[in-house]
């Protein structure tokens, strides 16, 4: 075969090739996340081991790890729940401002989250428009570790709602007449045809949800009262500290939260990976 009649194996890209982008890649990369999240470990590397360790285990710092990943694992868990059935809703059904209520979903994306927080406050406060229905039964929101929850819940609602949308819209309907056809009622046919398709991406929204969640300050600070020991948040002791010139103690707990958050992140996105490869082909 002549050079001329040989086909040409280069694939013409519209970015640059592959050197030039991975470069550039890795530069934009460093610069907005590597090199901010080295400076946190940098500057606590400033501290003796006995003044980190006294640092990121005291008492009202321990009370705040609790609230935060607390909170956050349980707002992220009811996120998966009614964030996927907010999905089914949008996506199965259609109904009068259906395209509106589709809309409002990313509110919280778009909502100044101190706002959010102002919202949520007088929303659930003793004499707020809901707060004063609940307060006479015992049900306090606003000050306490719910109000942190609701606050988490609002912010979290998105993630979830927005990963899990495009799966079920991709999911053929008939799939579920099929299921029926053969004898499954509607549990079974949820729980082993529509389940199965849709952990993996409520897995995801969990994780994005949950890592959010972490790292939210603006609507809690409002709704959470910020009681030391009580409703006191690890992200508003970060704060503290820096307004104390504290900031070694403030990086300190940065990287302890950091730490903490990528280890989750990767158990739950190795728990994705297992989910995905265990999902069973419809039809089997």
């Amino acid at each position: 075969m002549s050079q001329a009649a040989r086909p040409d194996r280069r694939k013409r890209r519209i970015l640059p090739g592959f050197g030039l982008s991975l470069g550039f890649a890795l530069l934009y990369f460093s610069l907005i996340v590597l090199i901010p999240l080295g400076g946190l470990v940098v500057k606590s590397a400033g501290m003796t081991w006995a003044q980190f360790w006294s640092t990121v285990t005291a008492p009202r710092v321990l009370a705040s790890y609790r609230l935060s990943f607390g909170a956050s694992l349980i707002g992220a868990a009811i996120n998966v729940v009614f964030g996927f059935v907010v999905a089914w809703v949008l996506v199965r059904y259609r109904f009068p401002l259906r395209r509106f209520i589709d809309a409002l979903v990313d509110l919280p994306f778009a909502l100044p989250t101190a706002v959010a927080g102002i919202s949520l406050t007088s929303m659930y406060a003793g004499n707020g428009w809901i707060g004063r229905f609940l307060e006479p039964l015992g049900i306090q929101v606003a000050f306490t570790p719910l109000g942190v929850i609701v606050a988490l819940t609002f912010i979290g609602l998105p993630f979830v709602v927005r990963t899990v949308q495009p799966v079920l819209e991709d999911l053929d309907a008939e799939i579920e007449e099929s299921a029926a056809s053969l004898g499954a009622n509607r549990r079974q046919a949820f729980v082993r045809v529509i389940l199965p398709e849709v952990w993996p991406a409520l897995a995801t929204g969990f994780a994005l949800a949950f890592a959010r969640s972490l790292g939210e300050y603006g609507s809690i600070v409002f709704i959470a009262g910020n009681m030391p020991m009580r409703t006191e948040i690890t992200p508003l002791l970060i704060v503290i500290k820096l307004e104390q010139y504290d900031y070694a103690g403030a990086t300190a707990l940065a990287v302890v939260m950091l730490a903490a958050s990528f280890i989750l992140l990767l158990l739950i996105n190795g728990l994705q990976r297992w989910a995905s490869r265990r999902r069973p082909v419809c039809g089997d």
